[in-house]
């Protein structure tokens, strides 16, 4: 399909915004992967008695209730974040990686914020079935409608992270000449 004049970009700027592209989303998968890190490495630190565990769940606590029957564990410790948490940190982990196997890196246009909304259905489902007493949500289905946010919201900050970074580049540029 032919693009107007308005919407032209240059070959070298081109491959200029996919290179920085790629730079924005491997930072915004390294500080996520850091993050999804920290909070399994809290319970295999306080396992081995480290001293590390405790500032990461303090840490943690301030975005987390951390109630331990609604946390998994690993060996005898919980985790940092309870199970619905650590399912929208490790979508969001999922969702970054794989986005650039489902739609272009340098696309900044967002998807409709239907589909956001739409990822938030199931969590309203599990947690208003327990709320009402009409069943007794689980660990799996906690995790499991927190990554489907997860994900969702992945396919959201990746364009987001991709145009701030263009905006500061173009800035730069601007301001240069």
């Amino acid at each position: 399909m032919a693009q107007t004049a308005e919407n032209y970009i240059p070959a070298s700027l081109a491959k200029t915004f996919r290179s920085q592209a790629f730079g924005a989303w491997g930072a915004a998968v390294a500080i996520v992967a850091i993050w999804v890190g920290a909070i399994v490495i809290a319970p295999l630190a306080g396992d081995i008695g480290s001293g590390a565990a405790t500032p990461i769940y303090g840490f943690f606590s301030y975005i987390c209730h951390q109630l331990p029957e609604r946390s998994m564990h690993l060996g005898s410790h919980q985790m940092a974040v309870c199970s619905r948490c650590f399912g929208v940190y490790f979508g969001l982990l999922f969702g970054l990686i794989v986005y650039p196997l489902w739609r272009r890196i340098d696309d900044i246009e967002p998807l409709p914020r239907f589909w956001l909304f739409l990822s938030l259905v199931p969590i309203g489902i599990d947690w208003s079935l327990t709320v009402f007493g009409i069943w007794e949500n689980t660990h799996l289905s906690r995790f499991l409608t927190g990554l489907i946010l997860g994900v969702a919201c992945a396919t959201y900050i990746v364009p987001a992270v991709v145009e701030i970074r263009r905006n500061f580049a173009l800035r730069r540029r601007a301001e240069a000449h």
